[in-house]
């Protein structure tokens, strides 16, 4: 990554499985609703919308590759933002959403009456470190997340790169790029919600880069895509 000259990440436009989140955690449900599996959650209209809109953005920085997650929600997002722009696209399971096990499709009301011995867990080991049975700690994500940057780097030294992937990445991404300590990273986690099609960015500054941009959604508005948001659940529906 440190070969890189500038660097952004996107968060996949709002899919419909985030609208059901939504509607399952403000009304108080165990469960969340979402007929396919995670990987085959589409893009809600207004998702598309916002693909649109960043698209806009991403034409005026001039990336050459962008690496997407195989996910559908992120390949849509890929495919409507970058249609027109002369980059190359790569599909790379490595940026796929961390997995979460026993508490896929639980709302957080869901993980503390179904498997409260899983709710204390967490809270004693902490998000950076908990693994859920059959899922991945945010420690394992960035292992995979590690060795892609560090490969885009060597392959495409002084590359201007896009990642389009999920919310996580965009924390995990800072994490690696500003060199934060785990409480940092939870700080930033606890008190932000990282929008759909947001656009994060770094840029070289003398041996490293530098941030630019976090979580910024001007885009969205100046090209008449209202910004939206995830509810900031335990549970990381994605």
């Amino acid at each position: 990554m440190h070969r890189l000259d500038w660097l952004a990440v996107v968060r996949h436009g709002l899919s419909t499985g985030n609208v059901t989140a939504q509607n399952a955690e403000a009304g108080g449900a165990e469960l969340i609703d979402i007929p396919e599996r995670d990987a085959d959650v589409p893009l809600a209209p207004a998702g598309r919308e916002q693909a649109e809109a960043v698209g806009h953005w991403l034409a005026g920085q001039q990336p050459r590759l962008a690496v997407v997650s195989p996910y559908l929600r992120t390949r849509q997002t890929a495919e409507i933002a970058l249609g027109s722009i002369p980059a190359e696209i790569v599909v790379d399971e490595r940026l796929r959403d961390r997995e979460l096990g026993v508490l896929d499709l639980l709302t957080a009301r869901g993980v503390q009456a179904r498997l409260p011995a899983e709710a204390r867990r967490r809270e004693r080991l902490g998000k950076f470190y908990y693994r859920p049975p059959g899922g991945e700690s945010w420690a394992d994500v960035l292992l995979r997340l590690r060795a892609l940057l560090r490969e885009i780097g060597e392959d495409h030294p002084g590359g201007r790169v896009v990642l389009v992937a999920h919310e996580a990445t965009v924390l995990m991404v800072r994490y690696l790029a500003e060199r934060l300590s785990e409480a940092e990273l939870m700080e930033i986690a606890h008190s932000t919600t990282i929008a759909n099609c947001s656009v994060s960015t770094w840029a070289r500054s003398g041996d490293r880069l530098e941030p630019v941009l976090f979580n910024s959604v001007e885009h969205l508005r100046h090209h008449g895509a209202p910004p939206t948001r995830q509810e900031d659940v335990n549970a990381e529906p994605a």
